[in-house]
């Protein structure tokens, strides 16, 4: 059986300088979910021409635009790059550019020009769950997360809450804290 070697991490996107190139429907759509997830995301974009439904989604961020072609020193400054040109040889120039530079990037809908992939996700308050199918079903992604968005319930959040206010007061070592909520925490799935 094959397996998801993908190790997942939750970045401060407020604290790294995202690009995404392109201005169609697909960087329409990565911009979507990057903002609903981390509204305070700072991104630019770059592209010849934009849809009007991404420029509308861009005005409800910290995004700044850019009408021009790809180039290299757009790169610049930037922790994370996203490629949505609907041209594969600019995508994989984009690829290609950043690999020269240790940039993480995501050529959309072609999984072995990434080095990460935007999968589903669910907010509740504090909790966030991402899910991933290795890039090889967003849709399948996309019907898991609709499932733990009715499964998690809307009160998860005064749990963390709580649980953060007792994790406080807890005496003893990390070992002993961690048993300690561990104990506490034991009959949570079933109460979900």
């Amino acid at each position: 059986m094959e397996r998801n070697n993908l190790y997942p991490i939750f970045l401060k996107a407020k604290n790294l300088n995202i690009l995404i190139v392109g201005g169609g429907y697909v960087a329409e759509e990565k911009l979507t979910f990057l903002l609903k997830s981390s509204p305070d995301a700072n991104v630019t974009m770059v592209s010849p021409m934009y849809r009007s439904g991404t420029i509308n989604i861009a005005n409800t961020g910290n995004v700044k635009r850019i009408e021009d072609s790809y180039k290299n020193s757009y790169l610049k400054d930037h922790h994370v790059v996203i490629a949505t040109t609907d041209i594969p040889e600019v995508n994989i120039k984009i690829y290609e550019d950043c690999r020269l530079q240790s940039k993480l990037v995501n050529v959309a809908d072609n999984p072995p020009y990434c080095d990460f992939y935007m999968g589903g996700i669910v907010t509740k308050g504090n909790v966030k769950v991402a899910i991933s199918t290795n890039g090889k079903s967003p849709t399948t992604a996309k019907r898991l997360r609709q499932f733990f968005e009715d499964v998690i319930p809307e009160n998860i959040d005064d749990l963390v809450k709580n649980l953060n206010i007792y994790r406080k007061t807890i005496k003893g070592d990390f070992e002993q804290k961690v048993e300690k909520l561990n104990e506490f925490t034991k009959g949570l799935v079933e109460k979900i």
